[in-house]
């Protein structure tokens, strides 16, 4: 069975949970004991039964209505399974957000049509960050259809008033859906509904399913690499790691960047067996012809001919979500590494899409950035390797930001 990855995204009480909660119980992918308990948690609170209680996990969530950590649900559909994110939509756990939107290529937008909600500055905030981080299909969920009469107007509304931006920070449209739901009800959810006769598309999870099966990523083919955790079992000739595209074989040369030294691969194992060759995904360790003198956690093992350039400077776009200044340093490829300076070239309204100037830098702006750092790492452009085209910055111990590599000046 193939599992599709999705993070959802949204402003708070725009109904991530109770999505996720009755997609739990209409395609029976969660037990009876936890639907139970959320009814008996309602009844408790002197509600009617709320499906996000299957998903809220903390007696602070139910009370307050709002969701405070990331959390999973694994739904079945046909043959395949959908591992939704479900991440924070409120400013102060934005970098959860985050976290969580950096291990899918598949989102889940949820805007709510109900009178006073709508699109928010929090929405389109989502969607950039998204877009900056790889996501390029996008399905938006336009919920509570059932507080507007299930009408067509208010979610016309919402088409039009995010189409523009979303062309505008990047999204194809051919990439791009929008289903009326009621996520409450169950409206179009796994069904299509008779409260919305006026439209014609596929259910959510249908319009999921064929959405994800999108042609292989690049990570498949290409220069090979292999991002580095360390020696194994305390050899210096048995480095192991992750394979992040490309594919290395018993025999090739490889070099391993930025310490520079290279080898012949003797021997590869995956899963505790002897393979001949790696593919993009894999858990590998190489046995090596010769010891490693330099440190290798944090570095890349490269195919022959085709080696990463190690840079101690880069360029960047970076979502800002603290302070910057002094102190700074990068978490890059499980590795820290001490920045030297920041150089702002040009800031980017996350709401607007729209370049400004401006002499500060506040929280939960954008900005283009020219990044020295005190020591060299194996960068690559976010576009090319995404594994290694992203960091996070912080400034002494607190998170600061996330970044993406757009160059490397070598």
């Amino acid at each position: 069975m193939q599992v599709f990855h999705v993070t959802m995204l949204g402003h708070k009480d725009h109904g991530k949970s109770t999505l996720l909660g009755n997609l739990l119980m209409l395609t029976k992918s969660v037990m009876q004991t936890r639907i139970k308990e959320a009814e008996a948690y309602s009844k408790k609170l002197h509600k009617s039964f709320e499906p996000a209680f299957i998903m809220d996990s903390f007696v602070e969530e139910r009370m307050d209505g709002l969701t405070i950590d990331i959390t999973r649900a694994e739904i079945s559909y046909r043959n395949a399974a959908f591992s939704f994110i479900d991440v924070p939509g409120h400013e102060e756990l934005i970098k959860n957000m985050i976290s969580g939107a950096s291990y899918a290529s598949t989102a889940l937008l949820l805007v709510s049509a109900k009178p006073g909600e709508g699109i928010r500055d929090q929405t389109k905030r989502h969607l950039f960050i998204a877009r900056m981080l790889g996501i390029d299909r996008l399905v938006v969920v336009v919920n509570k259809m059932d507080t507007v009469g299930y009408a067509e107007r208010p979610f016309r509304a919402i088409i039009e008033g995010l189409s523009q931006f979303m062309e505008k920070i990047g999204f194809d449209k051919k990439n791009v859906e929008f289903v009326p739901i009621s996520a409450y009800v169950g409206d179009n959810l796994v069904k299509r509904s008779a409260n919305t006769k006026w439209y014609k598309g596929a259910p959510l999870l249908e319009t999921l399913y064929g959405m994800s099966y999108a042609p292989p990523s690049e990570s498949a083919d290409g220069a090979a690499r292999i991002a580095l955790q360390g020696f194994l079992g305390g050899r210096r000739d048995i480095v192991a790691g992750k394979m992040l595209r490309g594919r290395i074989r018993k025999g090739d040369r490889i070099k391993i960047e930025p310490i520079g030294e290279s080898a012949t691969v003797s021997g590869i194992i995956i899963n505790g067996r002897s393979a001949e060759s790696t593919s993009a995904g894999d858990s590998v360790a190489l046995n090596l012809d010769r010891k490693m003198d330099g440190e290798v956690r944090g570095s890349v093992a490269c195919g022959r001919g085709a080696a990463t350039r190690s840079t101690d400077s880069i360029s960047a776009l970076v979502f800002v979500t603290g302070k910057l200044g002094k102190g700074m340093s990068i978490r890059f490829n499980g590795v820290e590494v001490p920045a030297g300076s920041l150089k702002v070239t040009r800031h980017i309204n996350p709401v607007t899409g729209d370049v400004y100037k401006a002499k500060i830098t506040k929280p939960l702006t954008v900005v283009d950035a020219k990044l020295k750092l005190k020591s060299k790492i194996p960068a690559e452009r976010f576009s090319e390797t995404r594994e290694l085209g992203r960091f996070v910055l912080y400034t002494g111990r607190e998170f600061s930001g996330i970044g993406i590599v757009t160059s490397s000046h070598g």
